[in-house]
C-alpha cells in the first residue's frame, strides 16, 4: 500500500519541523508549508490523505482553508484535524462547524497527535473489499468510500461517511449521542456530546434531496435514527 500522503500546515518552524520528522518516522510522506494560498496549492496538486492544519497561519487563515477543501469535490472527504491556541468552546464549534473532524488545541503533545491520525487512517482506510451498504434510496460503497443517493453521488466528510456507515449498519436502530461518540470517534475520544449534533446537521445536508424526506430521524430525549425511505 501507498504510505499516505500528510498535509501539514504550520508556520511555527520548530514546531513544524518536530511534527515533520515525527509523521515521516511514522511512514507518512509529509508536505509542510506555513502558508494557507501554499497548501490549498499543494492540496490542489495532490490530494492527500489527511490535513493537520494551524489556525493561525500565513496568508490564507486556518479556518477558511479548511471551509475552501471542503467546498471542493476533490478534497471534500479529506480528514482535517486543527492545530490552535484557541481553546474555547465557542472557536472548537466553528472549526468542527467549518468542516474539522478534529481539534487539537496548543500545548499538546505530539504523541497525541500521532494517535489521532492514526485513528483517522485506520478509519478511512479499513481492510473492507466490496462491501456496499444499502437502506432505502441510500448506498455506501465502504471499499469506494462512496455514497449515493438516488443514484447521485453525495460528498460527505470522513466523520460524516463513517457516521452514516454506522447509521446504515443498524437501520431503524435509535442511538444516544453517547453511543455514537463510542461507535464512530472511539471510546478513548474526549470530545463533547454537542459534537455529535454539528455532524448530525453535516450529514443530513449532505444528504438532502429536495422533496424528498429526511432519513436521519431525532428521538426526543433519545438520539438519532436512520429511517429507510
Amino acid at each position: 500500500m501507498t504510505a499516505p500522503c500528510l498535509l501539514l500546515v504550520e508556520d511555527d518552524a520548530a514546531l513544524a519541523e518536530l511534527l515533520e520528522f515525527r509523521f515521516r518516522a511514522e511512514g507518512y510522506r509529509v508536505s509542510a508549508t506555513g502558508d494557507g494560498d501554499e497548501a490549498l496549492l499543494r492540496a490542489a496538486e495532490e490530494v492527500p490523505d489527511l490535513v493537520v492544519l494551524d489556525w493561525m497561519i500565513e496568508g490564507t487563515s486556518g479556518i477558511e482553508v479548511c471551509r475552501r477543501l471542503r467546498r471542493d469535490k476533490a478534497t471534500a472527504h479529506v480528514p482535517i484535524i486543527m492545530l490552535t491556541a484557541r481553546g474555547a468552546e465557542d472557536d472548537m464549534l466553528r472549526g468542527l462547524e467549518t468542516g474539522a473532524d478534529d481539534y487539537l488545541t496548543k500545548p499538546f503533545s505530539p504523541r497525541e497527535l500521532l494517535a489521532r491520525v492514526a485513528a483517522i487512517m485506520r478509519r478511512i482506510r479499513p481492510a473492507l473489499a466490496g462491501e456496499v451498504l444499502v437502506v432505502g434510496d441510500l448506498s455506501l460503497d465502504a471499499a469506494a468510500h462512496r455514497v449515493s443517493r438516488r443514484g447521485a453521488y453525495v460528498a460527505l466528510g470522513p466523520t460524516e461517511f463513517r457516521l452514516l456507515r454506522f447509521f446504515m449498519e443498524h437501520p431503524g436502530r435509535v442511538f444516544s449521542r453517547g453511543q455514537l461518540l463510542d461507535a464512530v470517534w472511539g471510546t478513548a475520544s474526549d470530545i463533547e456530546l454537542r459534537t455529535v449534533d454539528v455532524h448530525i446537521r453535516r450529514l443530513r445536508k449532505g444528504i438532502e434531496i429536495d422533496g424528498a424526506p429526511d432519513p436521519v430521524r431525532t428521538v426526543r430525549s433519545a438520539g438519532y435514527a436512520l429511517e429507510a425511505v
